[in-house]
């Protein structure tokens, strides 16, 4: 058949719209794109991580800048989204100058995304020792609290670092998808979002984000729970190589961090507490304990989901108050190794809480307990029949609350500043102030530490009165045993 000039022209015609449907239908059915985040993950001087999770299976992007206006853009490195991490990527920048400011944005099969057209800025870690910010909380529970008004006190703090620990989600559910709705919609709350793209994010979990409630180490589907968690977060690391889990070490600006794993290892808690039962496994406390002889930091932060005290001790409680002798065994490795610098961090209670275990009168030293909860969920009084070793300050319970630690290593003594801060960002207490020499063997400092107030109800606690002024209920704790737990 012999073409016509206009002939000709129809085809090219033709095929200049053949040409466009893929254009036109891409604008039919949406662009590749963010589905959730970004949100920046684990730190270090010389590299920052970024976690998408995008709309399709298709390669993402990472480019950055020292200039916002991209003048100078370096292509960092290409990962390609996957169904089996729920289309959740890591990209990290590599060989980067410490302390400093970088602007990111990322490409989704070579396309920016059109609904966040302006870049986003995050700081590489300090190369030493430095002035920061950590701030902390647990239990955020999206049915509850859709609007998260705390996020809003947690950006004006200005952290460095934010620490999830635990009940980061309410899934209790044996159902992945559950899991991975929660954890998509969580990553959407509005006034987190800002503070997701700029400082990093890492976490761990607690049972309502690792399995049912008060669930353990004999939960069928925690290696489920594990894979989805993996694809959710950028932890520098998810156990070791031969012990699963989602424990790991950060160092940041001359601090230790030990991030545990209280779930996939544990034994029940209604099991007998002597030597054999354990809460982190045998694996993970050798892990703690080599790192913890290792350490050069002035302090080191154990941070986990369940608080560290022996308040909650009674039938029904699954914190470290029914692990005991775990808990002890560590303790009593730092005072025997003469580990100094030791602080506690903790969530899971719905109240802020500031608590010490005495170990001076072991010869060790004071082990202090920084417990933020909730960050979003109902704030519940189980002050009134909880009694730890020694209450610093009194409890809060009057709304969501979130931990902020604050750390003064550039010069000088090295110094510790605890204060827990309300929805609106007031502190609730006076701040906590501790040095490396106030952590360190024989050195006694829990009762010039604690609020005076609280120092009496202790005294009438242990004369067998109730800590509150008032007789307790019976089968509520009266008298402090030896070893601090109580009746």
């Amino acid at each position: 058949m012999k073409l016509t000039r206009r002939g000709l022209g129809r085809l090219a015609a033709m095929g200049t719209l053949l040409g466009a449907l893929p254009r036109a239908l891409a604008e039919a059915t949406g662009y590749p794109r963010a589905l959730q985040g970004p949100m920046i993950g684990a730190p270090g001087p010389d590299h920052f991580s970024v976690w998408v999770r995008a709309s399709g299976l298709f390669d993402v992007t990472l480019e950055y800048s020292t200039d916002r206006d991209f003048s100078s853009v370096t292509v960092g490195p290409t990962a390609r989204a996957r169904a089996g991490d729920e289309g959740c990527v890591v990209l990290r920048a590599e060989g980067l100058r410490p302390d400093t400011d970088y602007w990111y944005r990322l490409r989704y099969a070579g396309e920016h995304d059109r609904f966040q057209p302006l870049p986003h800025c995050t700081r590489t870690a300090p190369a030493g020792n430095a002035d920061f910010r950590v701030a902390f909380g647990s239990c955020c529970r999206l049915q509850f609290d859709p609007d998260q008004r705390i996020w809003n006190t947690v950006r004006a703090l200005e952290p460095d670092l934010f620490l999830w620990l635990g009940d980061n989600i309410y899934a209790d559910s044996d159902q992945a998808s559950t899991l991975v709705d929660l954890y998509g919609r969580g990553r959407a709350v509005e006034r987190l979002e800002p503070l997701l793209r700029s400082t990093p994010q890492l976490a761990t979990w607690d049972d309502h984000d690792f399995g049912c409630n008060d669930s353990d180490g004999r939960s069928p589907f925690k290696a489920e729970s594990l894979r989805v968690f993996r694809s959710f977060w950028a932890n520098p690391a998810f156990g070791e190589p031969d012990n699963p889990g989602v424990y790991f070490r950060q160092h940041y600006g001359g601090v230790d961090f030990f991030v545990l794993d209280g779930r996939y290892h544990r034994d029940p808690t209604g099991q007998v507490d002597d030597a054999n039962k354990t809460m982190l496994g045998p694996r993970q406390k050798a892990w703690l304990k080599r790192g913890l002889k290792a350490s050069r930091a002035p302090f080191k932060v154990l941070a986990i989901g369940g608080g560290w005290s022996a308040a909650e001790n009674e039938d029904g409680g699954d914190s470290w108050g029914v692990y005991l002798a775990e808990r002890n065994e560590i303790f009593d490795f730092i005072r025997d190794q003469g580990i100094g610098g030791v602080v506690c961090i903790s969530g899971d209670s719905h109240m802020g809480e500031l608590n010490c275990i005495p170990r001076s009168e072991q010869g060790g030293y004071d082990i202090y307990d920084f417990c933020s909860s909730p960050l979003a969920q109902m704030p519940a009084s189980k002050n009134l029949r909880q009694v730890p070793e020694v209450r610093v300050r009194d409890t809060w319970t009057r709304s969501v609350n979130v931990g902020l630690m604050r750390f003064d290593l550039a010069g000088g003594t090295p110094t510790l500043t605890y204060t827990l801060h309300d929805v609106m960002g007031e502190p609730v207490w006076e701040p906590l102030v501790l040095t490396p020499d106030d952590l360190r063997n024989g050195v006694r400092t829990w009762d010039r530490k604690s609020d005076p107030k609280e120092l009496e109800r202790l005294q009438r606690f242990r004369e067998g009165k109730g800590y509150y002024g008032y007789d307790p209920p019976d089968g509520w704790p009266s008298r402090p045993h030896s070893d601090g737990s109580s009746d």
